[in-house]
């Protein structure tokens, strides 16, 4: 016997949204992703002057496509952008390159867990990687007898985790659209 047709109450599951905001995500595409992240690697490229406090955005990016598609983006992508920004920037060859290698590793590493956090948590989540790649190039240019660039380069970690869900955002926004608008398909 087929069930009678039940209004839904404002309290049921199927009305309310989904729990930690929760949506489901169409596809990346490929020419999206390799493109953001050029992008983000002409943003680094500008010629800003060296300021340690400002955010690498060729790393946030990085970052975000390691955690989001690991399969597409990881260590090897992290080499090859790295090993272009120290030939741009003229800095030792293997630099950045070492750097965003550990950064892509250790986003590949926490990628699964990563994504039950809100953006907020996922912000404090992200913070000791992009500590740790700045430490790094620290701990690089200081053996090479460089000097101290002063207590601001340990800033840029920071600003780097907050704009974090800012950065999510954005790169997620394509992907939000549903591919054809139906009232009668839940997906």
């Amino acid at each position: 016997m087929p069930q009678a047709h039940t209004p839904r109450r404002p309290g049921d599951a199927a009305t309310e949204p989904r729990a930690r905001g929760e949506v489901l995500l169409l596809a990346a595409r490929p020419w999206f992703i390799w493109s953001t992240l050029l992008l983000a690697m002409l943003i680094d490229f500008m010629p800003l002057g060296r300021r340690p406090w400002l955010p690498d955005v060729l790393a946030m990016v990085l970052v975000f496509w390691s955690v989001h598609q690991p399969r597409r983006v990881g260590i090897g992508a992290g080499f090859v952008f790295g090993v272009l920004l120290d030939v741009q920037q003229g800095a030792l060859l293997g630099e950045h390159a070492l750097a965003y290698a550990l950064l892509a590793f250790l986003a590949v590493a926490l990628h699964r867990r990563l994504l039950w956090f809100s953006l907020r948590a996922q912000a404090l989540q992200v913070l000791p990687l992009f500590a740790s790649a700045q430490l790094l190039e620290f701990g690089v240019r200081t053996l090479l007898g460089s000097n101290f660039p002063g207590w601001s380069v340990f800033a840029a970690p920071l600003l780097q985790a907050a704009l974090w869900p800012a950065l999510s955002w954005l790169l997620l926004a394509p992907q939000r659209r549903a591919p054809d608008a139906d009232a009668h398909r839940p997906l």
